[in-house]
């Protein structure tokens, strides 16, 4: 008697089948009741704020506020983070983080390709992707920002929306994050001249369609080798937030990690329509830093970092016309919006000594990092690769080898680890 083989599935269907964890992902609870302090205090800010940017520097920087309000709401519905999904795939196996940043990856490509190659800007901007040198500061930079993210407990961006959902440790971060952004920028001249090759921008070589058909197969095979790790390792499942539930979900949260990467897309697309440049973070931070010495009797504006062409103009004009200050502070809001609605916001009290002193540590490393490697996980990582640059592929990939080695310093700092046997990661 002979037997066959059962057929086996296309590709296109496997991705659709959920990868295998060790148990079933847990129920969300149900959201608590809305914050309504706090949502009317944010609310009230996010629409005073954007009324005085409107008014007094116009409709562009007006746009790119409300933009940031955006984005804080589609990352604190759908927590959607780097620091921890990298923790996840590294420690157990767990890709759905990473899957999740593929889905989003692939979508801004897309976007990006139709933008910059039709050259379609809005306000008289002209769009440019984003591009960095290869190089040495690449290298160490990207690698001392993963860890330093390990450490102070959220990236660039996630530093931001939980800072706004009422996180206090994580205000600790972000002002480590703005000092080791301030210190990079006054020592501009040690790190400047760092051994480096030219950009590669993809599109350069084979037009943007070529550049996007390349993004889209690299990071198919990703998600394919991603699943194809889960289904060994069996990790525990992702946690679950509380929820809402039927179109209250909207409002409320949580999403769908393939919600909030859509939405990231578009809002970051619309990011780049508005401004001519992609969605950047912490060059912000340096501005924020550099203010502050400058208020306190320091003299920044002749820092060579400050001297830099586009660097004098950010500095010399004002905070709320800048375009990453814009969103930063925008995503700040809108994520105190989002756990207002989502009855999650809180102040956390009694921050263990040793958790602090990660938080601050973690900041200041990837403030160093960030302005090393030309960017964060934001600037260079989902920009450098939706843009097509090569860069962009090479932090992520060292981002991962900092990111192995920040969770073995974790324990230093009383910060734990997912395990295999865990009910959740």
């Amino acid at each position: 008697m002979t037997t066959t083989a059962p057929p086996r599935r296309a590709i296109p269907a496997a991705l659709l089948v959920p990868s295998p964890t060790s148990s079933p992902a847990p129920e969300a609870e149900p959201a608590p009741p809305v914050r309504r302090v706090p949502l009317v205090i944010s609310g009230l800010l996010a629409v005073a704020l954007t009324a005085y940017v409107w008014s007094t520097h116009g409709a562009k920087p007006g746009s790119l506020l409300l933009l940031g309000l955006g984005l804080g709401l589609a990352l604190f519905h759908s927590r959607f983070g780097f620091t921890s999904a990298w923790r996840q795939l590294v420690a157990v196996g767990n890709g759905q983080g990473l899957r999740a940043h593929a889905l989003l990856l692939g979508t801004t490509a897309t976007l990006f390709a139709l933008i910059i190659g039709s050259g379609t800007g809005l306000f008289g901007s002209v769009p440019a992707p984003s591009a960095g040198p290869l190089g040495v500061g690449l290298l160490v930079g990207a690698f001392v920002f993963a860890v330093g993210m390990q450490l102070g407990g959220a990236c660039a961006s996630g530093t931001l929306f939980a800072v706004g959902s009422g996180q206090s440790s994580i205000v600790l971060t972000l002002g480590g994050f703005i000092v080791g952004s301030t210190v990079a920028a006054w020592q501009f001249d040690l790190w400047k001249d760092l051994p480096a090759l030219d950009p590669v921008v993809l599109s350069d070589h084979v037009g943007w369609f070529g550049s996007w058909a390349v993004t889209i197969a690299v990071l198919g095979l990703i998600v394919l080798v991603s699943r194809r790790v889960q289904a060994r390792r069996n990790p525990p499942p992702i946690s679950t937030p509380p929820s809402a539930k039927g179109a209250a979900r909207v409002p409320r949260g949580s999403w769908p990690l393939v919600a909030g990467a859509l939405a990231l897309a578009v809002l970051g697309a619309g990011v780049l329509l508005v401004s001519g440049g992609p969605w950047g973070v912490t060059s912000a931070f340096s501005l924020w830093g550099s203010r502050v010495v400058d208020a306190l009797g320091g003299n920044p504006a002749n820092w060579s970092f400050w001297q830099q062409p586009g660097n004098a103009e950010m500095f010399a004009g004002p905070v709320l016309k800048d375009k990453n200050s814009l969103t930063d502070i925008g995503i700040m809001i809108g994520a105190a919006v989002a756990a207002s609605l989502g009855g999650t916001w809180a102040l956390h009290r009694g921050i263990p000594g040793r958790t602090a002193v990660a938080a601050v540590l973690g900041g200041v490393l990837m403030g160093i990092g960030a302005r090393l490697a030309g960017g964060c996980n934001i600037g260079a990582y989902l920009a450098g690769i939706a843009s097509g640059s090569l860069h962009g592929w090479i932090w992520g990939a060292t981002a991962l080898l900092g990111t192995w080695a920040g969770i073995r310093l974790r324990p230093l700092f009383a910060l734990g680890n997912p395990k295999p046997g865990d009910g959740i990661c």
